[in-house]
């Protein structure tokens, strides 16, 4: 196996990578370096857990399709075939054969289970010729990223209702005057990820939340675009910008908080007797 992987510009600077949180871009470049020749991982769990990334980081991959998985737990880097070329003289077939003859092959070079151009049988890497750099190899555009993630949103749900359910919910913001394109593909890139009652939860945190709503030390305010940003909207899910409830002081010592004993006449003459040694 080649010990070299690259990454081309076109994916890894692309608004729904960038968009994704650090964490999820960390574990997408490290299982990039442990993948096989063909770009198939075997264990990606135990990669996620050596870098410290959540279950959430490796699902938001598979949410987004920068990795496409399979039902045995193994995975396959969509868009190898555009970051790698390797040399015929480095290049070690992958033991995942079976999962490898599910793949199709688009015309920009990703791989897809849906459709694409069906595999050859004699299907080599994508390599260039032995004693060459591969410099200036022209590996095109995934021009495909943002219409696959739009196939699975739920058509029910229309950006402009995302924006309808903000108005109703989010009376202390600044309104939303235009959805714009930006907007669309964001609202339609967390669709992909969040349902309805999640988006519906993060504007009633965001209402309650003093802070976002400017009390804080810059007074600063959040807006609909920070709001459903892919970072911010798992920080207010999390709690982060939830009210500190404020904890009661209590103005007895806690040492006399125990229950005062009723005692009899005689009871309080006999204690009195024993104290004075009579």
């Amino acid at each position: 196996m080649a010990n070299k992987r690259m990454f081309t510009m076109s994916i890894v600077d692309s608004d729904a990578f960038l968009d994704m949180p650090l964490s999820t871009q960390c574990l997408y470049f490290h299982l990039n370096m442990r993948a096989d020749d063909d770009g198939f991982i075997g264990n990606p769990k135990r990669i996620q857990r050596l870098i410290g990334a959540s279950d959430d980081d490796l699902k938001l991959l598979v949410a987004k399709r920068f990795v496409l998985a399979f039902d045995d737990g193994v995975i396959v880097i969509k868009h190898w075939r555009m970051h790698n070329t390797i040399r015929k003289d480095r290049y070690t077939s992958t033991a995942y054969q079976d999962e490898l003859s599910m793949l199709l092959i688009k015309d920009n070079n990703s791989y897809s289970l849906t459709d694409g151009n069906h595999l050859a049988t004699d299907w080599q890497p994508n390599v260039i010729p032995d004693g060459t750099t591969g410099l200036g190899l022209d590996i095109g555009l995934d021009i495909d990223l943002d219409i696959e993630e739009e196939k699975n949103i739920d058509t029910n749900v229309s950006c402009q209702q995302i924006v309808d359910l903000y108005h109703n919910i989010c009376i202390s913001y600044p309104k939303v005057r235009s959805l714009s394109e930006k907007r669309k593909k964001a609202i339609k890139a967390r669709l992909k990820v969040y349902s309805l009652d999640d988006i519906k939860e993060v504007f009633e945190k965001a209402e309650a939340s003093s802070f976002m709503k400017g009390s804080n030390e810059r007074s600063w305010s959040a807006t609909f675009d920070w709001i459903i940003s892919d970072t911010n909207i798992a920080k207010i899910l999390d709690g982060n910008y939830d009210n500190k409830q404020q904890q009661k002081k209590q103005s007895e010592n806690k040492f006399n908080n125990f229950q005062q004993r009723n005692y009899s006449s005689e009871q309080m003459k006999a204690m009195e007797r024993a104290l004075l040694n009579r």
